[in-house]
């Protein structure tokens, strides 16, 4: 069945969406699952020795890229390996790894791919990024992530004026008002502003605190130390999730000398954390005057002081990280069909066209008994002179010719050093 397609590049993790665009229902947005946790990917390419690429998958850091979406517009590349890789590349070799991933699990590539983007890119990012996937063989749009957000909210509540959207992930904070035509009206992102890694950040502070000299600093080559903290790092923000919707936890600690565990209450997270939120909440009452409705999205906007931090109605789905990719993949589906409406199908043969006005003879429409027909005068010779081609070049010859995307050729004399 066709479809299309929406994906997410996160800081932290890359989702994806369908909907379809034939048989009954409104279209609904299904996120795919890509293989990661939560039914994501981890942001990250791997680039190996034998010049494969590898997505989600942690390695040797000298190979592997991570956070390079939002550093998209910046000159310096990335080096892994010996390549040096542009954010830009990167991000559209996780894209079309996406698409071929969702095209293998459907059977067919999707008929449009919608790409989000953070509210703050100006023309030359998206320029950037739209290169950079031509490159790679993916044809899609780019449509800002609150945007792509109110689309989704849109499919269920649709809404008149002006909608906001208080983005916070793991690593971005973002405010947006979207006008109900989906046109950013204002944006404005934290550059400084405590994410929902900060706030992980800060419940492994508590642990430490309580815990003492008993938590030592690690030995950078003690190998059981950096796996001790590694884990530690990983229970934090679990625990924060959990007190989500619980009014206590307790975060486990694996010491050499046992396991101990230290609590955590919601009021006490909310102490360690409200500073933060409560600045990006006043940034977004600035900007919102007037909204109607703040819709809230990212992983952190899972956090019960977040909502209760902001001005006016606030509306929070079960699943706020998908928001967005399911939002992409509904504006893929409007750019495609239109609001509200299934595609016709397209007529490719006049044979069903019979009464076509535009046609000079339509089918079945004139009788060949009745037709006059005078045949074109003959036209004079014309001396063609032959045509000189150039050398043939095979195929073999011209890729050799190409230099590898995200790489460099070195001159004779480069190498020589002159």
């Amino acid at each position: 069945m066709p479809y299309v397609l929406g994906v997410d590049v996160g800081t932290t993790r890359t989702a994806a969406a369908v909907c379809r665009l034939g048989g009954g229902g409104r279209g609904e947005p299904e996120p795919v699952g890509l293989g990661g946790p939560g039914g994501g990917v981890a942001t990250t390419v791997q680039l190996t020795a034998d010049g494969t690429v590898l997505v989600g998958e942690p390695g040797d850091p000298a190979w592997t890229a991570t956070g390079f979406a939002r550093r998209i517009g910046d000159p310096v590349p990335l080096v892994l390996g010996h390549e040096r890789c542009t954010p830009e590349e990167l991000t559209a070799l996780l894209v079309k790894w996406v698409v071929n991933q969702v095209a293998a699990r459907e059977g067919e590539h999707p008929a449009h791919v919608v790409v989000t983007h953070p509210p703050g890119w100006g023309g030359h990012a998206k320029g950037l990024l739209h290169r950079a996937l031509r490159t790679a063989g993916v044809e899609a749009s780019l449509v800002p992530e609150p945007v792509a957000a109110a689309e989704n909210h849109a499919f269920n509540r649709p809404f008149t004026g002006t909608l906001g959207v208080f983005g916070l992930g793991s690593h971005a904070f973002s405010s947006a008002v979207v006008g109900s035509g989906f046109e950013l009206v204002a944006a404005v992102e934290g550059v400084d502003q405590d994410a929902g890694a900060d706030f992980d950040d800060a419940v492994f502070a508590h642990v430490r605190a309580c815990l003492g000299r008993e938590l030592a600093e690690p030995d950078a080559e003690d190998p059981r130390a950096r796996a001790l903290f590694a884990r530690l790092r990983r229970d934090c923000e679990a625990a924060k999730r959990l007190l989500s919707g619980t009014a206590e936890t307790s975060i486990p600690v694996h010491l050499p000398s046992g396991r101990v565990d230290v609590p955590l209450t919601r009021a006490r997270f909310e102490e360690l954390v409200r500073p933060a939120v409560e600045h990006a909440a006043a940034l977004h009452a600035r900007l919102a005057t007037g909204v109607g409705t703040t819709v809230l999205v990212g992983g952190s906007a899972r956090i019960p002081l977040v909502a209760a931090s902001l001005p006016g109605p606030v509306l929070v789905e079960a699943a706020p990280e998908t928001s967005v990719v399911k939002g992409a993949a509904l504006a893929a589906r409007r750019l495609v069909v239109g609001p509200g409406a299934e595609p016709e199908p397209i007529e490719t043969s006049v044979m069903l066209r019979d009464d076509d006005p535009l046609l000079r003879f339509p089918v079945g429409g004139a009788d060949p008994a009745d037709v006059e027909f005078t045949p074109p005068p003959p036209r004079p010779p014309v001396d063609i002179p032959p045509l000189e081609l150039p050398e043939r070049r095979s195929v073999k010859r011209v890729v050799r010719g190409l230099a590898p995307i995200g790489g460099h050729r070195r001159t004779r004399n480069h190498e020589d050093g002159r």
